[in-house]
């Protein structure tokens, strides 16, 4: 499959045959948003996703994240994407996919939670009210009874003050493995 948009041609991601929902999808934004993230947690990625099995379509994944709007009149909440809009050029320089190890019932309740969080405000400065896209994986998890012993940063900034879960201090969390190597994404030749 290819996708079509702002002139660029990209070849859908194809996902390892033992991706599983609830799976920690990190990609490597392209926004400004995404280089603030960066540039204060100083690592690879500036965000998160959980993945969700498409129904009816076996091995099509859409994937659940915490955004600022990424769609012309879509709020800035909890969404649901398809792996070809999460990981399209415009938005993603490169990605990789992490398992959290859970049992399959851990899993359902993970994504089943998360789920009920679309439409839910996205929100740095509140997560009393909203949430952001690490605190969202994580806190799904929590929710299924797998608690992701990731490291919170203390973050002191004009506009950002407090403790914030940042995609590093996720990655850290022993209970996530590496399923795919780092995978760079490029519109097609």
């Amino acid at each position: 499959m290819l996708w079509l948009g702002c002139s660029t041609l990209f070849a859908a991601p194809q996902l390892p045959a033992q991706a599983a929902a609830g799976d920690l999808i990190f990609r490597q934004g392209t926004e400004s948003v995404s280089q603030l993230v960066r540039a204060v947690d100083r690592g690879e990625f500036s965000h998160v996703g959980l993945l969700v099995a498409q129904p009816g379509a076996p091995g099509q994944w859409q994937v659940l994240h915490a955004t600022p709007s990424e769609k012309p009149g879509q709020p800035d909440a909890v969404v649901l994407d398809s792996l070809d809009f999460y990981l399209a050029p415009q938005r993603s320089r490169s990605y990789q996919l992490y398992r959290v190890q859970a049992s399959d019932q851990a899993r359902q309740q993970a994504v089943d939670w998360a789920l009920a969080q679309q439409g839910r405000a996205f929100d740095l400065l509140d997560s009393g009210h909203g949430v952001y896209c690490t605190t969202l994986a994580w806190q799904a998890w929590q929710q299924a009874g797998v608690p992701l012993d990731a490291a919170f940063t203390e973050v002191t900034l004009p506009l950002l003050n407090g403790r914030y879960l940042l995609p590093s201090g996720l990655l850290r969390a022993p209970q996530l493995q590496p399923l795919t190597p780092l995978l760079s994404v490029a519109p097609a030749p």
